[in-house]
This record gives structure tokens, C-alpha cells and sequence, in this order.
């Protein structure tokens, strides 16, 4: 099954939209990696890296940032992966947070693909239009 990481400038955002998409997608790894390491807002790398990891099931991981600098953030670490050592396996989607976290959810615990996973992340910032 895809696994989901949120990527916030702040912990509890992060938590909480991880708790909400847990409960509507059950069985999907959602895993918040918000603020820094000190407690401060902002966004860590090493947050981000661990919630890979832990969000990892072979399936894929999906990043969904919430904005400005975790965005970033996110393709840095994407530049730095192996494409050799999964590094594909790991997608960033240009999604609303909480809307396409929520889509991203509902469709991994359907079994969907990575990329359709993240296509139905997106496809949420079409939504929110109407």
C-alpha cells in the first residue's frame, strides 16, 4: 500500500492531518513529519527522512507539503535520492494539504498505484475551483 507523508511547517498541523486522513483511510501509513526538531516552526530533513522511512511499505511514498519552504524542502530530498535505491518510489504532489492528503488516503486504501495515489491528491486542488 502507498504510504502518505505530510510535510508542515508545524507539528500539530501536521498530526492532526495525519490523524483525520488515519481515520478515513484505514490501514494507509500516514505519517506527519512537522516543525523542526527543536520544537520551532519550520520544516526538518530529518523529520522528513525518518517519515519516509517509516511510511515506506514497498508501495511508494507520497509527500504532500503544506507550503513555501517544506515544498522546497521536499525537492531537495528529492534530488538527493538513488533512483538506483528506490528513489522513484518517492513522488511530491502539488496537492492542497488537507483536501489532497484526504484523497491521497481514501485512494491508497483502495490500493491504487503510487501515481494514481498522488493524481487523485492533485486532482483535490481541481476541486476546491468548483
Amino acid at each position: 500500500m502507498v504510504g502518505i507523508v505530510l510535510v508542515s511547517h508545524s507539528t500539530g498541523l501536521a498530526a492532526g492531518a495525519a490523524e483525520l486522513v488515519a481515520q478515513i483511510a484505514h490501514g494507509v501509513r500516514v505519517v506527519p513529519a512537522g516543525g523542526t526538531d527543536d520544537g520551532r516552526l519550520g520544516t526538518s530533513t530529518e523529520r522528513i527522512w525518518a517519515a519516509i522511512a517509516a511510511a515506506n511499505t514497498g508501495d511508494g511514498v507520497l509527500l504532500i507539503p503544506d507550503l513555501g519552504s517544506s515544498v522546497l524542502t521536499a525537492l531537495t530530498l528529492l534530488a538527493d535520492l538513488d533512483p538506483q535505491d528506490g528513489g522513484k518510489q518517492v513522488v511530491l504532489a502539488d496537492a492542497p494539504f488537507i483536501e489532497g492528503a484526504v484523497a491521497a488516503g481514501v485512494a491508497a486504501s483502495g490500493g491504487f498505484d503510487l501515481a494514481a495515489v498522488a493524481m487523485a491528491a492533485q486532482e483535490a486542488r481541481d476541486v476546491r475551483k468548483l
